[in-house]
């Protein structure tokens, strides 16, 4: 009877060259930048994985200006979206036009091939992520005002509160963003959702989409749920039922005592946090192989 070891060990070889191809391909994807692709993947469009892990298949870049908006920082090629969100915005910035508002800022979406920034999120990887701008422009923006944007900060972070630029025009603009179905999330910053709950309004439950979160005092992040057709595509859970107006005491507390820390060690320059490098599907591994 034949020996059926050279088959074991044919066997055995064979799944440790697939095991180390397979941690050699995740590797090359935790080191490799995403930012240096400047031009989308072919092939099918696709938002694969999570909002802060995952990449984007098929982009499509925003025009840099258009009906109601314009691109800001565009030296950062972060223009780049789902299809879904590109009519999002081009559709959005037409109804905040009729409403007699200025032309929209719009910032960081996400990159061609979506994937991790280098710097500024840890979300905005599948397309499906943008930031709008609090500060809208009367005209064309010269090309140095487009690459350094004069930011408007909306928030008293002292007194928990909005401040003196607020403007009626802003809580019609997260109305209305909410208010679109494709919608998942808009992130806020605290005081600003409690601005918007102390509002009257005829019907609050679009206010279950604004959720508060750290920042956000300069732009609204608003965050489209996965295309019905993305079987890649991970949503988020739900918010939580009814307005969320009743957790701002616990943001309140939050902030008030970051602010107070921050005071206090003014001075001190805080150690940065280790990265924790995320797998990324398998599928966005591949994408980094294409080289068109």
């Amino acid at each position: 009877m034949p020996s059926l070891l050279p088959l074991f060990n044919a066997c055995w070889l064979h799944s440790l060259l697939l095991g180390l191809l397979f941690t050699m391909a995740h590797l090359s994807a935790a080191e490799i930048k995403w930012s240096q692709f400047d031009s989308p993947s072919r092939g099918l469009v696709a938002a694969i994985g999570s909002y802060a892990n995952g990449c984007l298949s098929g982009a499509q870049a925003l025009p840099l200006k258009g009906e109601g908006f314009q691109v800001i920082r565009t030296t950062r090629n972060r223009f780049y979206g789902h299809p879904q969100l590109v009519s999002f915005i081009e559709t959005f910035a037409k109804q905040t036009q009729l409403m007699g508002m200025d032309d929209l800022l719009i910032g960081d979406i996400s990159m061609a091939r979506g994937g991790n920034f280098e710097f500024g999120h840890s979300s905005h990887q599948i397309g499906l992520d943008a930031d709008i701008w609090f500060r809208q422009a009367e005209q064309q923006l010269s090309e140095q005002a487009r690459e350094n944007p004069q930011a408007l900060d909306l928030v008293d972070r002292q007194n928990f509160s909005v401040n003196q630029y607020w403007q009626t025009q802003h809580a019609e603009m997260i109305r209305l963003a909410a208010l679109s179905p494709e919608v998942a999330r808009i992130f806020v910053n605290p005081a600003i959702k409690q601005q918007l709950c102390t509002m009257t309004w005829a019907d609050p439950s679009w206010l279950n989409k604004v959720r508060p979160w750290w920042g956000h005092s300069l732009h609204m992040h608003v965050r489209l749920t996965c295309p019905t057709d993305d079987a890649l595509c991970q949503n988020q859970q739900a918010p939580p039922l009814g307005t969320g107006c009743d957790e701002l005491d616990w943001w309140k507390l939050q902030m008030t005592a970051a602010n107070n820390a921050k005071q206090r060690s003014a001075q001190v320059k805080p150690r940065p946090k280790p990265k924790v490098m995320k797998v990324k599907p398998e599928q966005c591994i591949r994408l980094l192989s294409q080289t068109e």
